[in-house]
């Protein structure tokens, strides 16, 4: 499979571990897949770095938008728009707070080894053959779990402002599932 040079805001870095979250208990295997929102990629299994892994602490069908810093200059930027003292804001409608609360998700974790970085995402790697899990562990709660990671979590009415916000300011960003939600 070839994969172009990503356009991230940093450098990707082969990490020793990258996840996939899941609300899925039982996946032995991760086998490529065109994913339906994506129909011109190509067959592929995805995972995520640390450090992003917060973008997929919800519920997969929720509507979300996050923002974030990888330089002490970004940081200074995010902090001043968005009236925080955290590194990530993230964003989600008031009213899935308590479908946020209550669901439970499936961690699991791969070796990086077969995973490329996937230029489209930052933070997030593909690989073009089937992956099996080195281990899966659940999570609980995933409000705490966000807030106990330094996320600012915010629950809001109206995602689409904030969707412009965080487009016009400049920073890395990620908007999951935002159309399907407004």
């Amino acid at each position: 499979m070839a994969v172009r040079k990503p356009d991230w805001t940093t450098a990707a870095v082969r990490p020793e571990l990258l996840f996939h979250y899941s609300e899925d208990p039982g996946i032995e295997a991760f086998v490529p897949h065109v994913p339906a929102s994506n129909p011109a990629s190509e067959p592929s299994v995805w995972a995520i770095e640390a450090r992003y892994a917060p973008l997929y602490w919800f519920p997969r069908d929720c509507p979300r938008a996050a923002v974030w810093a990888n330089d002490p200059d970004q940081l200074r930027d995010l902090r001043a728009r968005f009236d925080t003292t955290a590194e990530r804001v993230h964003f989600a409608f008031g009213r899935d707070e308590q479908w946020i609360h209550a669901t439970q998700l499936y961690e699991y974790s791969f070796a990086a080894t077969p995973f490329a970085p996937w230029p489209d995402a930052e933070g997030q790697w593909i690989a073009s053959t089937a992956v099996r899990p080195a281990e899966r562990r659940t999570m609980t709660d995933l409000v705490v779990t966000q807030v106990g990671a330094g996320v600012d979590l915010r629950f809001i009415d109206d995602l689409a402002s904030v969707r412009d916000e965080i487009v016009g300011s400049g920073l890395p960003f990620s908007i999951v599932r935002l159309a399907a939600g407004l």
